[in-house]
């Protein structure tokens, strides 16, 4: 197999697109929460004025954002990590390290999940408002949720690969994609 048949696409898998989709949604959270900095930030300088419940917002916008960002750095297996085991350890053992630690995680943030549902039933059911506009909080505390269940749901599509398709794992850096 030549180099540029190696490196040729696959086919894109209905989980791909989805990864790509979840990833997508915490970018635009990201641009979200920057606006609403950006904008209330302007409108306090230049106009001494506000934004109603912009701070209620923007820590909202935070909380779905953390939530987000959770389930897009769950797949790629690119956030911080520790690997000074697993770098003295040979292929077979490092794929059980692998499979174990992200069997852990998906433990962890299916009980997350299951606690922040709490949240937002309480949230719902004691009709918490914020404090200019009485806008019910709830609804913010969902769309985090919803983040928190796509973590699960890319936590588990990684496992799975994991076990039964590495090959399928796209686990480079950017930085050893641009090296190629």
């Amino acid at each position: 197999m030549t180099d540029d048949a190696a490196r040729a696409p696959r086919p894109r898998r209905i989980s791909d697109r989805m990864i790509a989709g979840i990833e997508w949604l915490a970018a635009i959270f990201v641009g979200l929460v920057a606006l609403n900095i950006f904008v209330a930030v302007v409108l306090r300088k230049f106009f001494n004025a506000s934004i109603p419940d912009s701070y209620d917002f923007g820590r909202m916008l935070l909380g779905i954002l953390i939530f987000w960002g959770i389930a897009a750095t769950s797949y790629r297996g690119g956030h911080i990590t520790v690997d000074l085991l697993w770098g003295a350890c040979g292929p077979r053992m490092k794929r059980a390290i692998d499979v174990f630690a992200t069997l852990v995680l998906l433990i962890v943030v299916a009980v997350q999940t299951a606690t922040l549902f709490d949240k937002v039933r309480g949230t719902y059911q004691d009709h918490v408002l914020t404090y200019d506009l009485n806008i019910p909080v709830w609804p913010f505390y969902a769309v985090a949720w919803l983040g928190d269940i796509s973590a699960v749901l890319l936590i588990a599509i990684r496992t799975w690969r994991l076990i039964f398709h590495p090959e399928l794992l796209d686990d480079e850096t950017p930085d050893q994609r641009l090296s190629d």
